[in-house]
């Protein structure tokens, strides 16, 4: 796994409304510093990785995409799905190891909340009345060697 970067915010850089990043190579933590871990490419380019072939399995299901990467001020849905007179709000976590848990363990209360909070804001917005909604988690993992696993956990939450 790539090293993030890590920045160093001065509290005199905050009360100044102005964010300055500056790269530290290594951060001590003193008063009134802040951390901020940076997505780098190469992080964004396995995300992207992981809800294509996430996308691919889901069709292969039967699914439809109604919508990729929706965004709203209060957030992101990975996949929008109908799934015969269902809508499906997909949550797709993409890992290259199991150092930090499992893709599915990733997905705490909060961002359960939030999905939640999503998909009845999109329902409102596109006035589609479906039968049920359910939310699925597609847990992508890359191997050294072999197939890509792709596990898609149906009514995850």
């Amino acid at each position: 796994m790539p090293q993030l970067r890590r920045y160093q915010i001065t509290a005199m850089t905050l009360r100044l409304s102005t964010i300055a990043l500056c790269p530290q190579p290594e951060l001590r933590g003193g008063p009134g510093c802040a951390t901020v871990a940076v997505m780098t490419t190469e992080r964004r380019a396995v995300g992207a990785y992981g809800e294509r072939l996430a996308e691919r399995h889901l069709c292969d299901q039967g699914l439809v995409v109604l919508a990729r990467n929706w965004r709203c001020a209060e957030g992101e849905v990975d996949l929008i799905l109908r799934d015969g007179e269902d809508v499906v709000f997909c949550e797709v976590k993409t890992r290259r190891g199991d150092r930090f848990g499992t893709p599915a363990e990733a997905i705490g209360p909060a961002k359960v909340r939030r999905l939640r909070g999503l998909a009845a804001r999109w329902l409102a917005e596109t006035r589609v009345r479906p039968r049920e909604i359910r939310f699925d988690v597609v847990a992508v993992l890359p191997q050294p060697r072999g197939a890509t696993v792709v596990e898609h956990v149906r009514a995850a939450f």
